[in-house]
């Protein structure tokens, strides 16, 4: 968590000057109050970022998230397909709404989604790649880190 603590405090401000928003998704109530505050401060720091959405999942299981918002879809609301389409987008972990993703990346050498942003992904590409997160870099390849190469 103190890695994860140390690239919010750090990377916040670029961030926001490139236009990136940064939104990180998943279950708060298991984490301690000073990184809930970081997390909610870059937040708030990039919410007008419009030229990248970047998601990061902590403690995040896409059933869990689906499971709360048929729990809480009223009656008259119903729960067609578009209706939940929309529910699901305005989640808890992110109350401005999100379109679908676009590329998904996953670093760490595992070769699939495991509960990650199911509904949202289902038009997704996906990267799988073996560098770990914090040797993950897309300017800077070394020994350690993968490069993605954008077209």
């Amino acid at each position: 968590m103190e890695l994860f603590r140390f690239y919010l405090c750090n990377e916040s401000e670029r961030h926001a000057r490139k236009g990136t928003r940064l939104s990180i998704i998943g279950r708060r109530d298991r984490l301690s109050t000073g990184l809930i505050d970081e997390i909610s401060r870059v937040e708030a720091e990039t919410v007008d970022g419009d030229s990248l959405h970047l998601r990061i999942a902590l403690d995040y299981s896409a059933r869990d998230a689906i499971s709360r918002v048929l729990t809480t879809a009223s009656e008259r609301d119903g729960l067609r397909r578009d209706t939940l389409d929309r529910l699901i987008s305005q989640m808890p972990h992110d109350d401005l709404g999100s379109p679908d993703v676009d590329l998904l990346i996953r670093t760490g050498g595992e070769k699939r989604l495991s509960d990650f942003l199911l509904w949202e992904c289902a038009y997704a590409e996906l990267a799988f790649l073996d560098a770990m997160w914090p040797d993950f870099t897309a300017t800077k390849p070394s020994r350690r880190a993968h490069r993605l190469s954008t077209p």
